[in-house]
This record gives structure tokens, C-alpha cells and sequence, in this order.
């Protein structure tokens, strides 16, 4: 028969086993950029006033932050490094940059969403569209046509025609 003191050792050793196995980005099965893990989440005044701080601007076609309308642009539930990865591109790039979406309703679902505070769109402009073409490595096309880049650090640019929606995997090195 186990003892209580045992099993406990037991069940203490497996956890810590099982924690360094599905690590994030370290343990043995863990593949960085590709799985979700856990992640700072900021509120729309902590998000806008890192923007402020770093010279990104954004926009609004509702003129508003409410998350739950489509029309606004909200930074609610952002993750850090989505934050974090546009003050790295305008600090890398040197222009401006102007957030025209957050994490409002309206935008498509998935685990590295609008919604879940992995993405973040922006205004192009001809800087950034020659910083991005000109610098990150072109990987073809998105399931709906738009012409995806990689950053050296892992995040994607797809052209979406009139904005550049971008999904943050980490702070693009920052």
C-alpha cells in the first residue's frame, strides 16, 4: 500500500516532469511561436500610453475604444508583446506608425486573433510598406490571397490591401 507521504512525492515529481516536458518555447515538445501559452494582458490605457510614449499613434473610424464595437479601435486585453512588437517597429523603422485596429469585435477568430490580443493593424504608408517588403522575408500568399512576411523574429506582416495586419508572436526583439 502507498503511503499518503509517498504519493504525494509521486504525484509532485510528475508535475515537475510534465512541466519541463510542455514549457513553453523550452520544455522538450515546446515550439516557441507556435503554441499558445500564457501572456501579460494589458488594459487600453496601459497600451495607449506605451504608444503615446514611443510616437505610435492610432485611429478609429467610430472615433471610440469600445471593444465590443466593430467601428472602434481598442487595445483592451492587447498582449504585451503586441504592444511591445509596434514600438520595436516604429523604434526599427523610423515612421510613422498609426494603429487603425485592435482587439474590437469584427475581426476574424482563431487562437492568434484580433480578439485574443495577437494582432494589431496598421495604416500603410510608403515607409512602412518599404520597410516591410524590403526587409522581412517574403512567404507567399494567406489562405484569402494576402502577401504574408516573416520578421527575423517570427512575426507576420499580410498585406491586406489598404492596412497591414500583423500578428505578433513576441515583442520582435525587443
Amino acid at each position: 500500500m502507498v503511503t499518503r507521504p509517498r504519493l504525494r512525492s509521486a504525484l509532485t515529481a510528475l508535475a515537475l516532469v510534465l512541466g519541463a516536458l510542455f514549457a513553453p518555447g523550452i520544455g522538450a515538445l515546446g515550439s516557441g511561436a507556435t503554441e499558445a501559452h500564457a501572456v501579460t494582458k494589458l488594459t487600453h490605457a496601459q497600451a495607449t500610453s506605451r504608444f503615446s510614449s514611443s510616437g505610435v499613434t492610432w485611429s478609429s473610424s467610430g472615433g471610440c475604444s469600445d471593444r465590443n464595437v466593430p467601428t472602434c479601435t481598442s487595445f483592451d486585453q492587447l498582449n504585451l508583446a503586441s504592444a511591445q512588437g509596434a514600438q520595436t517597429l516604429k523604434s526599427a523603422t523610423g515612421c510613422a506608425i498609426n494603429i487603425t485596429g485592435g482587439t474590437e469585435t469584427g475581426h476574424a477568430g482563431g487562437t492568434y486573433s484580433h480578439w485574443n490580443g495577437y494582432k494589431l493593424d496598421f495604416a500603410k504608408s510608403t515607409c512602412l510598406n518599404n520597410y516591410v517588403t524590403g526587409t522581412f522575408t517574403y512567404i507567399g500568399p494567406r489562405g484569402d490571397g494576402a502577401r504574408q512576411y516573416q520578421s527575423g523574429s517570427g512575426n507576420i506582416y499580410a498585406d491586406e490591401g489598404n492596412h497591414w495586419d500583423v500578428t505578433y508572436y513576441n515583442c520582435g526583439g525587443c
